[in-house]
């Protein structure tokens, strides 16, 4: 089989340099985030280029759900895979995730020059509120798409992944923590319920796997070391896109080793929301602002590297993988935990960044203009908040 997903006989009709054009053009200017970003992909890559067919497209896309990390650049990386292998894997992957981590590190640098300036803290001052809001969305749409509807029958069918949620949520907010094992022990709960794997009847197998992943936390690094091994974990172990990764960033990076103060945070995650491509980019900021150029390399190196290797080891196997319904539950388990924890965060990082009435009114005319005013994204509103944010603190 080798490194390509289909024994196709018929060469494809682009060039892998054609693909990298294609991602370093959707790296730069494809806002949104991951769900937006995939619709591009289909639009530009399966209807109008047709150099993917409509099931390879659809294959990675349920891979790049079933494993964690940034849903875009997984399914970025595995439409590298389909006709070009490893190599194409992993210059679509580059090509897609570069861009913005240039911009990001502009923006750090030009953060930490300015940052102590009113006019700065002015426009971060606009732009926090507006991210909250849309967090706010954005946790709301999710649970909708991966727990269940808003629906008693719904609600009521899928009971157990919303107790994990509730709990998750309750968790998060009272400890302003969040716990990997927790995760791991509600997808587990998940699958002994829905359908049990052969090797759970083995239970030396299971216990060994439960002691190596609680041992994981207990190695002594330096702090370049503490930063790498922090967002591998990151990388690692938050299923669901985009903004599910901020609980477990705000935990670690605010609450547990304190490289950054809230409002640093929250102005990191804002910088995400205004440059293109994956949301997840966000760690190359914090990286910069850690530990200079070097951090934000180990930062983004940390995340993306497991997703590369979640989508390019399983590829050529995927079809068996994809009908695992142990593998299904396992995912369904820790994604209700892991969105859970993400509202958990919104309720405490919105206590400390909506602090008085302008804000609470940014934050809430964000949520009301993305359900209602259909031609503004994200960016747009990140502007628009900057703007109200200098007039509010400068006039």
């Amino acid at each position: 089989m080798g490194n390509k997903i289909h024994m196709d006989t018929e060469k494809p009709n682009y060039t892998l340099l054609d693909l990298i054009k294609y991602f370093l053009k959707l790296g730069t200017t494809g806002f949104g985030g991951p769900v937006a970003l995939v619709g591009y992909m289909h639009r530009d890559l399966v209807e109008n280029k047709k150099w993917i067919n409509d099931s390879d497209f659809k294959e990675g896309l349920a891979l790049s759900q079933l494993a964690p990390g940034p849903l875009a650049a997984q399914l970025g990386i595995y439409i590298g895979f389909v006709h070009f292998g490893v190599l194409g894997a992993t210059l679509s992957g580059l090509a897609f995730v570069l861009p913005s981590f240039i911009m990001v590190i502009l923006l750090g640098i030009a953060y930490q020059a300015f940052g102590g300036l009113p006019w700065m803290q002015a426009i971060f001052y606009g732009i926090s509120a507006a991210v909250i809001g849309i967090i706010v969305l954005s946790s709301y749409k999710l649970t909708a798409k991966s727990i269940s509807k808003f629906e008693i029958a719904a609600i009521k069918s899928n009971w157990l992944l919303w107790v994990f949620y509730v709990t998750s949520i309750i968790l998060t907010a009272v400890t302003q923590q969040e716990e990997l094992l927790l995760f791991i022990t509600l997808g587990f709960i998940y699958m002994l319920v829905k359908a049990p794997p052969a090797w759970v009847k083995k239970p030396k197998i299971a216990s060994f796997f439960l002691l190596t992943t609680a041992g994981l936390s207990s190695i002594d690094l330096g702090k370049l070391g503490e930063l790498a091994w922090f967002f591998i974990k990151a990388g690692a172990f938050v299923f669901g896109s985009g903004l599910a990764i901020v609980p477990f960033l705000h935990s670690g990076v605010v609450n547990e080793h304190h490289w950054l103060t809230e409002n640093q945070f929250v102005d990191a995650v804002a910088v995400a929301m205004i440059t293109p491509g994956p949301v997840v980019i966000t760690v190359g900021f914090i990286g910069y602002l850690v530990a200079g150029m070097t951090g934000a390399t180990i930062a983004a190196l940390g995340v993306f590297l497991p997703c590369y290797l979640f989508t390019v080891i399983p590829a050529p196997y995927f079809k068996k993988i994809a009908q695992n319904k142990s593998i299904k539950a396992f995912v369904d388990g820790i994604t209700a935990g892991v969105i859970g924890a993400l509202v958990g965060a919104v309720v405490v990082i919105a206590l400390r960044t909506i602090i008085d009435i302008p804000t609470a009114l940014i934050a809430i005319g964000t949520v009301i203009t993305l359900l209602y005013v259909k031609k503004i994204q994200e960016p747009h509103i990140i502007v628009i908040a900057a703007i109200i944010g200098v007039l509010i603190k400068l006039l």
